[in-house]
């Protein structure tokens, strides 16, 4: 039961004092099964524990076979702002959604229910993340940057990508539970998976809510424009196919808002993301179209030039 995980790695989370070796202990109580590390990594603003967990898979590629790799990535600032609020804010649902979904895999592999393909976990964990002026509210910020985090969050292995965020702080997806963003991919913003469609029908049992995205939002931060938040960053930094999976609210939330975690909206997530990578790790579902995604090359050429930060000299 996936709300179960959710509940009790919301307690390890809401700390002052939580590092990523307290989810580490936390993962390797229920299963020895996956690889998990920690790393810690200094920034301008304090530092962060970056966790890493594999999950192998019955035909995945570290057991040598050829089954594809799903990475889903936690994207945050940080589980908590302190000493400015005092408890765990809602930037840290991105976290709590991929620790979970790590835990839950972790359970179904050790009573026998392994899936085909490795999955990529990856998160951090920073209980006193400072916090970044934004309209319509206030960002979460974090102790390191965007690249930083890219470096440690997004591996070669994984060849599709969901990239988990809270993405409440604004007026565009007013819906409380989640939404995915259409698959991104070096640069090109793609049609919406219908796979991932109607996985989202299959799993929430609601007809499917996206999030629009804009140019701006699939480049990298630290280029002067306007970014709905950081859900995906992770896009910049690969070749393959990204998809948001942003757990959204009717209102708007701020980042550093506190009591503002709904566990039952992260519960669905958690089961979206997992049933997407059993499916995926089948070759039963598919991020983008490849042919089509080709022919946009031949027509336009390559867009990976958004994947960098541009010509900043001739904009000024």
């Amino acid at each position: 039961m996936s709300l179960k995980h959710v509940m009790e790695l919301i307690e390890v989370l809401d700390s002052i004092h939580v590092t990523g070796h307290d989810v580490k202990n936390y993962l390797e109580a229920i299963s020895n099964v996956g690889e998990i590390t920690v790393k810690t990594v200094e920034g301008n603003q304090g530092s962060t524990d970056f966790i890493k967990i594999v999950i192998p898979g019955e035909e995945g590629k570290s057991k040598g076979g050829n089954a594809p790799t799903l990475g889903i990535i936690g994207r945050l600032g940080g589980v908590g702002a302190r000493p400015e609020v005092k408890g765990f804010v809602s930037d840290g649902d991105g976290a709590l959604s991929c620790v979970a979904a790590a835990a839950k895999l972790l359970d179904m592999t050790g009573k026998g229910d392994r899936l085909k393909g490795d999955v990529i976990l990856t998160t951090h964990i920073c209980p006193t993340a400072p916090t970044l002026p934004h309209d319509p509210v206030p960002f979460m910020n974090s102790p390191v940057d965007i690249l930083t985090m890219n470096q440690h969050e997004v591996t070669e292995e994984m060849d599709a990508i969901l990239s988990v965020d809270t993405t409440k702080g604004n007026m565009i997806t007013n819906h409380k539970g989640f939404a995915i963003t259409p698959t991104v991919k070096e640069g090109y913003v793609l049609k919406i998976s219908t796979d991932l469609l109607h996985i989202y029908t299959q799993s929430a049992g609601i007809l499917p809510v996206t999030l629009p995205i804009t140019t701006q939002d699939i480049t990298p931060y630290g280029n002067g424009v306007y970014h709905v938040n950081s859900i995906l960053q992770p896009a910049v930094a690969t070749k393959s196919p990204v998809v948001g999976v942003a757990i959204t609210t009717e209102t708007a939330v701020a980042g550093c808002g506190t009591g503002a975690t709904h566990p039952t909206d992260v519960e669905q997530v958690v089961r979206y993301v997992i049933e997407v990578a059993k499916l995926y790790g089948e070759n039963k579902c598919s991020f983008y179209d490849a042919e089509e995604f080709d022919r946009l090359e031949q027509l336009y050429g390559k867009m990976t030039h958004l994947q960098t930060k541009g010509n900043q000299v001739t904009a000024g």
